[in-house]
């Protein structure tokens, strides 16, 4: 993957989350000016030598920045599935409010000779349960199936709406991603904990992992918001961001086990942790992406596992 301009500065919201710092470190490898937004009040020393400026900012509220940029990769807002059915009217608002006070503040900019590039991150969960095995494409149809989901669809159309106003807007769906940084609440985090807080010769407990899933690395996936934020033109208005294999769960502990240089272990299925509806596989397709841009993943997941492993110990 080429480098760029010097000169051209790339706005990350959401800088200091899990895909935020990859993306950085990926972006200023390329020479982009990186430019972080976070709530965080103040920036970690991991991103320090990755960003030119650091935003501390409500994002619900107001858009912190000043200069003009050629592009954004909007990763801020509120991520998790389970929790949006405790509070949805929250996840709704805030997911809501961040796109408006961003593109209502782009709109009114005057001193660019075009729009910043708006790459806004939705998820590959806004697709509808398959009825066969074959990877969803950008056609697949859609399906409210949690707030969660419900905002994820807003922002999808309020960046429509905001791109016949003449912004420039991309929609990134990402499946499941995973790598090296990724906290707790998701499965390879999860499991690696179980791991590390059991008996030797207990059973693990956990949920149903018979399930399959695609799962991309995370670096993987950076590289492609990288693209979609400085390609001169896109095609499309919306690409996934996936591997094209699914993977159940079973084989993603068996991988933790052996990175972790131990025996895999016997699993009881916690009936507190089964979902009443879940699909047995899911993958994606990013065959757009790959034909008009060329990217495809180039991790393989039992690296990122093993390099998961080995920066969580």
């Amino acid at each position: 993957m080429s480098g760029v301009e010097a000169s051209k500065t790339l706005v990350i919201t959401g800088v200091d989350g899990f895909v935020g710092h990859h993306l950085a470190a990926a972006a200023a490898a390329e020479g982009w000016r990186v430019i972080g937004v976070s709530y965080s009040p103040a920036m970690s020393p991991a991103l320090a030598p990755l960003l030119s400026r650091f935003y501390s900012a409500d994002l619900r509220t107001h858009w912190p920045v000043q200069e003009p940029a050629d592009a954004i990769v909007h990763l801020a807002g509120l991520a998790a599935v389970g929790p949006s059915f405790a509070d949805p009217q929250l996840y709704i608002e805030a997911n809501s409010a961040m796109v408006t006070n961003m593109c209502e503040a782009l709109l009114k900019r005057t001193d660019q000779a075009k729009p910043a590039r708006i790459v806004g991150v939705s998820t590959g969960a806004v697709y509808a349960a398959p009825r066969t095995d074959r990877p969803l494409d950008e056609e697949a149809p859609t399906a409210v199936t949690s707030p969660y989901v419900v905002s994820k669809l807003l922002l999808e159309n309020q960046l429509a709406y905001y791109s016949a106003r003449g912004l420039d807007a991309v929609i990134a769906r990402p499946f499941n991603h995973i790598g090296p940084g990724q906290a707790t609440g998701f499965l390879v985090p999860d499991l690696t904990a179980a791991m590390r807080k059991r008996e030797p010769g207990e059973p693990l407990v956990a949920g149903d992992l018979s399930t399959a899933r695609d799962y991309t690395d995370v670096r993987d996936v950076a590289a492609a918001y990288l693209l979609l934020a400085g390609a001169d033109r896109h095609e499309q208005s919306v690409y996934n961001i996936a591997s094209g294999r699914s993977v159940e769960g079973r084989q993603i502990l068996a991988w933790i086990a052996r990175s972790m240089g131990v025996p895999e272990p016997d699993v009881r299925v916690d009936p507190n942790r089964l979902r009443a509806v879940d699909v047995p596989r899911i993958t994606g397709s990013a065959q757009r992406l790959r034909a008009e841009f060329g990217w495809r993943p180039l991790i393989d997941i039992q690296r990122s596992i093993e390099d998961y492993v080995g920066n969580a110990s």
